[in-house]
C-alpha cells in the first residue's frame, strides 16, 4: 500500500485548521501545482461525498509560497534579530519541502526555526513546532512528540497523535485523539479520531468519524477537506469498495488539484484493476521514489520484471536516504522484497531491523515480517506480524502475511483461519491483487 507522507495546511492561522496542519504530519503530501487532467474527473459533487464549497474553493501554489517566503527573507534581512518571522519562514519553508517534494527545504527549515530560538529562545511555540514537523519528517518520533509536548499547546497534540501512531502506541494516541475530539469536534480532530478507530479494527467508529469530520468541513481548510477524503478513500479501498475509493481520490483532486497523495492512491487503484496506462500517468504526475518504484511494479507486472526501472526507482530511494538517515528505509526495503532478488533480502532485512527500532507502527512490522520470512526466519516473523495485529487492525494484506507465516511453520488450521479472515475484510483479495499491490516477489508466477 501506498505510504503516507505529510501535510501543512495553508491555512494554519485559526486552530481547527492547525489540527490537519500540524496534527497530519506523517499522513499525506499536498502538492501545490495545477493539474492538466481535470477532463476525466467529472464535476463537483458526483462523488459519495461531495464538496460543499465547490464555488468558493481556492488553493495556495507554489509562486504563491516563493512570494511568502521571499517577503519574510526581506523582512528577517532589515531585521535580523527578529524571531517571530523567522518561525514563519521555517514553516513556509516546510511547506515547500511538501510542495516540491525536494527535501533540501527541511534544511533551510531547520536553520530558520532555530535561528528563532536562538532570537526569541522564550514563547516561541511556532519555532519549536516546526522542529517538531521536521523531526517527524525524519521519522524520528520520540524527538517530534517531546518538542510538540513541551509547547503543550492543544494544536500540537495532533502531531503527537500521528507520532505516537508511528511508534505503535496505538492506545495513547487514541485517547488523546477522543479527548481532542470532544473537546474540539472539526475536520481536524475527527479525522485523527478516525484513523486511531482504524488502526484498532474499529471501523464502524473509524467511518462515523470520517463522515463527521467531512461534515464539519470548512470552506477555507481545502487541503484537509482532500486529505481526509483520501484517506476515507484508501478505508474502502482496503475493504475491496473500489468505486467509492475512485469516487473519493478524484474528488480530493478537484479540491486540491494535482494532490500527490490522491495521484498516488489513484495509481495504486489503477494497478490493482489492471489499468497500467492510468497508473503510469498518475505515478508521473507525482515523481519521486515511491512513483518510480510504482512505475517499476508497472514494467514487472507487463512481463519485463528485469528492466532499469527498478535500478531508477532503486537509485531515488538510496538518494533520499543520504540526505535523510532517519527516513525512506522502509521504502527501499519494500522495493528490494519485491523486485526478488535472492541476495537483496539481508539488506532488507537490516533496514527493516534498523527502521523498526524507532517506528513500531503496523505497516513498518508487516514489511519486517516479510523481510525475515524471505531470509528464512519465521518464527521472528511470526512475533513481528503478532505485533502488528495486535492493536485490532484490520488488513487484509497483513492478516494474509500472517497466514503464510503460520503455513511456514506448519501450523495449517492458523494459517487457515488467517486466510478466511482476509478473505472477510476485502472479498477482492487474491494472489493477482496481491501481486499488483507489491506484496509478493514480482519474479514469482501469478497464481491463476
Amino acid at each position: 500500500m501506498v505510504p503516507i507522507g505529510s501535510i501543512t495546511s495553508p491555512l494554519a492561522r485559526g486552530y481547527p485548521a492547525r489540527l490537519l496542519a500540524v496534527g497530519l504530519l506523517s499522513l499525506g503530501a499536498v502538492a501545490l501545482t495545477q493539474p492538466d487532467w481535470q477532463s476525466w474527473s467529472g464535476f463537483w459533487h458526483q462523488g459519495p461525498y461531495p464538496y460543499a464549497f465547490a464555488d468558493s474553493a481556492t488553493s495556495p501554489n507554489q509562486q504563491t509560497l516563493e512570494q511568502s517566503i521571499s517577503f519574510y527573507q526581506g523582512r528577517i534581512q532589515q531585521n535580523p534579530t527578529e524571531g517571530l518571522d523567522q518561525a514563519t519562514l521555517a514553516n513556509l519553508y516546510i511547506q515547500m519541502a511538501r510542495a516540491t517534494r525536494n527535501d533540501s527545504w527541511y534544511l533551510l527549515a531547520e536553520k530558520a526555526a532555530q535561528q528563532s530560538l536562538a532570537n526569541l529562545p522564550f514563547e516561541n511555540a511556532g519555532a519549536t513546532l516546526a522542529l517538531a514537523q521536521i523531526a517527524e519528517a525524519q521519522h524520528d518520533f520520540d524527538t517530534a512528540v517531546a518538542l510538540a509536548e513541551s509547547v503543550g499547546s492543544p494544536d500540537a497534540l495532533g502531531l503527537v497523535i500521528t507520532a505516537k501512531l508511528a511508534l505503535g502506541q496505538v492506545e495513547e494516541a487514541a485517547s488523546l485523539a477522543n479527548s481532542l475530539a470532544e473537546q474540539y469536534p472539526s475536520l481536524g480532530s475527527l479525522t485523527l479520531r478516525a484513523l486511531t478507530h482504524e488502526a484498532q479494527g474499529r471501523d464502524e467508529l473509524a467511518l462515523n468519524d470520517f463522515e463527521r469530520a467531512i461534515a464539519a468541513e470548512e470552506p477555507a481548510n481545502t487541503a484537509g477537506s482532500a486529505q481526509t477524503r483520501v484517506f476515507l478513500g484508501r478505508f474502502h479501498a482496503r475493504r475491496g469498495e473500489y468505486d467509492i475509493a475512485q469516487a473519493l481520490y478524484r474528488e480530493a483532486l478537484q479540491i486540491v488539484p494535482d494532490y500527490p497523495l490522491a495521484h498516488l492512491q489513484l495509481a495504486e487503484l489503477a494497478t490493482v484493476k489492471g489499468h497500467y496506462r492510468t497508473a503510469k500517468g498518475h505515478y508521473r504526475a507525482v515523481g519521486g521514489g515511491l512513483a518510480l518504484h510504482g512505475l517499476a511494479r508497472i514494467e514487472a507486472l507487463r512481463g519485463r520484471p528485469r528492466t532499469q526501472a527498478w535500478a531508477v526507482a532503486e537509485a531515488e530511494l538510496r538518494r533520499s536516504i543520504a540526505g535523510n538517515a532517519l527516513g525512506h528505509r522502509r521504502e527501499l526495503a519494500h522495493l528490494l522484497l519485491e523486485r526478488g532478488d535472492p541476495e537483496d533480502v539481508a539488506e532488507a532485512v537490516t533496514l527493516m531491523e534498523t527502521e523498526a527500532a524507532n517506528r513500531r507502527d503496523a505497516e513498518t512490522l508487516h514489511l519486517l515480517a516479510w523481510a525475515q520470512q524471505e531470509a528464512g526466519q519465521p518464527l521472528a516473523a511470526q512475533q513481528a506480524m503478532r505485533e502488528a495485529l495486535d492493536s485490532g487492525l484490520r488488513s487484509a494484506e497483513m492478516t494474509y502475511r500472517a497466514g503464510e507465516i503460520e503455513l511456514a511453520l506448519n501450523h495449517s488450521a492458523q494459517a487457515e483461519q488467517f486466510f478466511h479472515q482476509a478473505a472477510e475484510i476485502n472479498p477482492e483479495f487474491n494472489p493477482k491483487t496481491r501481486q499488483r499491490l507489491g506484496l509478493v516477489r514480482q519474479n514469482e508466477r501469478l497464481l491463476p
